[in-house]
Parts: structure tokens; sequence; C-alpha cells
């Protein structure tokens, strides 16, 4: 029998579309049919209230890689309206892969519970934000998903006791997550996905695996200790203009690491027999007695 949870498998478009919701459309069609994800994930923020004045009119630390001539600027191009994300929500589902957005603010908390996906994310540097969380517990009926990179292992206590606290931990899910753009694999810390598992487990939803490392083999590892989802960046072109584009997986990495987390599952379990059904040719064929 497999004790192991099919992979769930999130491709994380966050900001990739560059502001064009054709290609967002194109990202989530390509996750559906090619790559057999089970779900597509945006970003929503309000950036003039989760930026100061100062952080908003300043130039981009990489203009390279900026959209705009201040990061205001920038961050307000790639952002999409609840409409337009009503309107993504609404094509997910028209393809049969489930939509969610990761929130950054209050506001935009309120305008993703609004459209009622199944889960919504709240990212490593926003789960200190006790005013949004306070709201979402108390107003979306769905699952909370919480990144934990740049988080101390007291804050995590903290985190669950707080989902305890207001009767939301078994809709929590906690991401095992390190906060870079690509991470080397030193910094991965997969093994902290065992810690998760043994102090949570018996207590929140489940456990998941925010990937910002390069290849697939990880993502492999950390489904076998135990993260039943798995959340990869994903874009078209990995030479695109963004910050995220050189951590994210292009399409046919997405592909394979769908088919070798399923693989994987498949192949997690004991035998039910000494000897299989398939060995018995074997068996008798090159086994002699001695």
């Amino acid at each position: 029998m497999n004790n192991y949870q099919e992979p769930y498998i999130i491709a994380e478009i966050g900001c990739n579309h560059k502001g064009d919701m054709e290609i967002a459309k194109e990202l989530i069609k390509v996750a559906k049919i090619f790559c057999n994800a089970h779900a597509v994930k945006f970003q929503k923020r309000n950036n003039k209230e989760l930026l100061t004045a100062e952080q908003y009119y300043q130039p981009h630390p990489n203009p390279a890689n900026s959209y705009g001539d201040t990061y205001g600027a920038h961050r307000e191009y790639l952002e999409f309206d609840v409409n337009q994300h009503k309107e993504l929500k609404i094509f997910c589902e028209d393809i049969g892969i489930d939509y969610s957005s990761s929130v950054w603010d209050v506001t935009s908390a309120k305008e993703i519970a609004s459209l009622g996906p199944k889960f919504i994310k709240i990212p490593s540097a926003c789960n200190n934000n006790i005013k949004m969380m306070e709201w979402l517990c108390e107003n979306y009926k769905g699952e909370i998903h919480v990144s934990t990179g740049m988080t101390t292992k007291t804050e995590i206590d903290d985190l669950v006791t707080f989902f305890k606290k207001q009767e939301r931990n078994n809709d929590l899910v906690l991401y095992n997550c390190t906060s870079g753009y690509p991470v080397p694999f030193e910094d991965v810390c997969l093994l902290d996905i065992k810690i998760l598992m043994e102090k949570y487990r018996n207590d929140i939803k489940d456990i998941g695996f925010s990937g910002h490392h390069l290849g697939i083999s990880v993502d492999i590892a950390a489904y076998t200790l135990g993260a039943n989802i798995v959340e990869r960046h994903y874009t078209l072109d990995r030479t695109w203009k963004g910050t995220d584009h050189a951590a994210s997986l292009e399409p046919m990495g997405l592909r394979k690491l769908t088919r070798d987390l399923n693989a994987v599952y498949r192949a997690l379990k004991f035998k039910n027999q000494d000897i299989l059904p398939i060995e018995q040719e074997q068996l008798k064929k090159l086994k002699k007695e001695h």
C-alpha cells in the first residue's frame, strides 16, 4: 500500500506574465496541457499600501529588470487588477486547473478572497502580517498556505499557535522555503521538512515545499521527505527580463518535474509479496538451485 499522498504541483507564475494577460493565459494553458500541473499561482499587491512613498518613487535596484522609471511604476506595470484576476480564474476553471494567488497586503487579501479560490498563499515576506492573516482567518474559508522563508523556528511556532487560536489550523499548509533567487543547493536545507513534519503534521492540513533552486532533483527529495505540495516558479522563457525568470522552470522542466514526482509516488510502496509476479519469469530463467 502507498502511504504517500499523490503530489500536488503548483506552477507559480507570479509576475512572470510581464503584465500581459495573453502571456498569463498562455502560461496557464501550457501549465495544464503540457506540464500537467494541478494549479497555477499569481501574485496580488496593492503597491501604495505595501510600499512607503520613498520605496515607491525610488529607482528599481536593478534597472535592467525594471518595467518602469521607479520601483513603484515597475510594480504597477506588472500588477493585474481584481477583474483581471477574476478573468484568469475563469480561464483556469474552463481548462480544469486550480487558480490561486499570493497576497501581500490586506486589500489584496480581500480582493483575492472575493474570488473564492481553493487556497490563498501568504509569502514568506508577509507571514508576520497579523492583520492580514486575522482577516483571512475570519473571512476566507479556503486553505491558507504559508511559506516559512526568512522565518525563525520560534516564529513558525508562533504562526501555528496563531492559527490554532483562530481555529483555522486544519486549513493551514506550511511550506519549507529558502528566500533567494536562485538558491544554491547547500542553502535549500531540505531536512527542515522533517522538522515541520515532526512538530506540526498532526496539527495542520499539510506540508509543502517552495523551491527557488535550479533543476528538479531537489523537489523529488522534498516530496519523499513528506512535502506533498511542491511549488516552483515557472516561465515560458528564462531569459526574459525580470528577477524571477532565472530561478524558474521552463515548460519542459515543469513537465519533467510532474512526470518524475508522479513516478516516485507510484514507486513509494512496500512489496505486497516476497516475489512479485513480474519477477516469476526471471526467477525461473535466472535463479538456479545451489
